[in-house]
């Protein structure tokens, strides 16, 4: 079983033991970070396997959308501290008898994760190419016409 600790993250604070963070407002939340936010849960662990095994976890429930039927609040969403811990500590409890699957299951997220990652960057490569193609068709054009407004100006003058 495992034995995590789920408490709110203080600005400005350092964890000794293996630990990632959650955040707890907006739609986004139940979503596990490497880096702290100012709203957001930390979970400690007592391992590095152990904290694999449940920021992927808790990476999946939120893609899932687990976390976000015990959202609250009308203008910006959160999440509590309460509904967090027992929504990790259920989806953990629900595949610790197929600890294997479960390893399973989370090398296969992984590895749609970083694909995604990839197909984002080649993605945001094809945005940035589409708008050089487009700035220089024009500035070709503009460049033209700067000529053209030259030669006018010289058989004017």
């Amino acid at each position: 079983m495992s034995t995590f600790e789920l408490k709110t993250h203080q600005i400005g604070r350092t964890y000794s033991q293996p630990h990632f963070f959650i955040l707890n407002k907006g739609q986004n939340s139940g979503k596990p970070l490497t880096n702290p936010c100012p709203n957001c849960f930390v979970v400690t662990v007592p391992n590095e396997e152990e904290k694999n095994t449940l920021y992927h976890l808790s990476m999946m429930l939120q893609i899932g959308g687990f976390y976000a039927y015990y959202l609250k609040g009308s203008v910006i969403p959160f999440i509590s501290i309460v509904d967090c811990r027992n929504t990790l500590k259920d989806g953990y409890t629900s595949l610790l008898n197929e600890s294997k699957e479960l390893q399973k299951h989370i090398s296969i997220v992984s590895a749609i994760s970083r694909k995604e990652a990839e197909l984002q960057k080649v993605i945001s490569k094809m945005a940035d190419l589409k708008v050089s193609y487009i700035q220089s068709l024009f500035s070709k054009k503009q460049n033209r016409a700067t000529k053209g407004n030259k030669n006018l100006i010289n058989l004017l003058a």
